[in-house]
């Protein structure tokens, strides 16, 4: 799995003109989802953002993590992520898992963030969103597991 995460003072996903998640202070996580991911490998992840020390302390370095200061996160599903742009110009997104793979595992990290504490708000999946945020600092990194 792959995540790219932005810390933000506030993001939000719609669907058409609908808003289906939104938070204040926290993490934007868009999470793309290859063929050999697994249960594990999302609950690897949901560890990894929420323990994850990318927000400031009172010193102003980057000591803290959502779970200390009780952050939310937004978890976007994003095939994207695993796109293959080495050749041409339209990029290839065979390395992506099929929706019916992928969309268990988004769910499956959403559930271990849950588990662990965190408030958690998502996209829909397989949906045309649009995601609007404030990225924080910035602050922006990939993780993958």
């Amino acid at each position: 799995m792959r995540a790219v995460v932005q810390r933000v003072t506030s993001a939000a996903v719609a669907v058409g003109t609908e808003e289906v998640g939104r938070i204040g202070p926290g993490l934007c996580v868009l999470v793309g989802v290859t063929h050999e991911d697994d249960a594990e490998a999302a609950r690897a992840l949901a560890r990894r953002l929420w323990h994850l020390r990318i927000f400031e302390d009172d010193a102003g370095r980057m000591q803290r993590s959502a779970a200390e200061l009780d952050r939310a996160l937004l978890v976007v599903s994003q095939f994207t992520l695993y796109a293959d742009t080495r050749r041409g110009r339209r990029p290839s997104f065979t390395a992506a898992a099929p929706p019916e793979v992928a969309e268990p595992l988004v769910g499956a990290l959403v559930g271990e963030l849950e588990t662990l504490g965190a408030t958690v708000r998502t996209g829909r999946f397989g949906a045309d969103m649009a995601v609007t945020l404030t990225n924080d600092g910035p602050v922006t990194v990939v993780l993958e597991v």
